[in-house]
């Protein structure tokens, strides 16, 4: 199973540092490459079974009235896909999480992150029924310190419940933070890699957007793709299914 976590900041492809101010109308304006960059990026994602978007525009002025999350999903190949909106700023933005699936996830649900409003998590259950589950985590968290701890407070509590857990998506905090030391120690989450750095895109330095594991899944070929459609680089890995989890188109 190929898996493939980005934060796709709407398609607006800042690969600069000036980019921020040069291009910052785009946060609210459509702009004439935004469904060219949707297209590449749709392409990449293709190549991938399950997929985790933050920064996803559900349907604004900005994305031309376009859910992102559908298009890329319809665009990659991907039949199966959810998006939540964590912050609904009416015909400016529609700031969303989303999930995009090549297999049937037999139940996915959603949930408010502590904190200020706008974060969530999406969680997807593949297999299930009389067999085993394999359980999703898609996540985007806050800027700030003492809110993410907060929201891996309440993630960690998600986490212990299930056996075979992935945890995906932009956690804006490196590996060695509190926060981070923090999910580590109250979970079984562990990294399958270090030092694979995501941001920013045009020099990347840090390492804050990730995919973590519990420990009987086995990985293979973790790595930060060279896809620069964003501020961010997308982060993929290969995971072998454990034992008695079955999925289905």
């Amino acid at each position: 199973m190929r898996l493939l976590s980005y934060n796709i900041q709407t398609g607006i492809a800042s690969t600069r540092f000036r980019h921020y101010l040069t291009h910052s109308w785009k946060h609210l304006l459509p702009h004439a490459e935004g469904l060219e960059n949707l297209d590449k990026i749709a392409r990449l994602i293709s190549e991938f079974d399950i997929v985790a978007l933050q920064e996803v525009d559900a349907g604004s002025l900005r994305s031309r009235f376009i859910n992102q999350a559908e298009y890329l999903a319809r665009r990659g190949n991907l039949p199966y896909w959810y998006c939540q909106t964590n912050r609904n700023l009416g015909h400016f933005a529609q700031n969303s999480n989303a999930l995009l699936s090549k297999y049937r996830p037999h139940v996915v649900s959603e949930y408010k992150l502590p904190g200020l409003p706008g974060r969530g998590v999406i969680m997807a259950h593949y297999g299930g029924g009389k067999g085993a589950s394999l359980v999703f985590l898609l996540i985007h968290l806050a800027l700030g310190q003492r809110a993410r701890l907060r929201q891996l407070g309440f993630i960690s509590e998600l986490v212990n419940e299930y056996e075979h857990v992935v945890l995906m998506g932009d956690l804006n905090c490196r590996p060695g933070s509190r926060e981070m030391d923090t999910l580590f120690r109250n979970t079984r989450l562990r990294e399958p890699a270090q030092c694979l750095n995501t941001f920013p895109s045009w020099r990347p330095q840090r390492n804050i957007d990730h995919i973590l594991v519990t420990p009987e899944l086995e990985t293979s070929n973790v790595r930060v793709l060279r896809h620069s459609f964003s501020d961010h680089l997308p982060i993929a890995l290969e995971m072998t299914l454990p034992d008695g989890v079955t999925l289905t188109r």
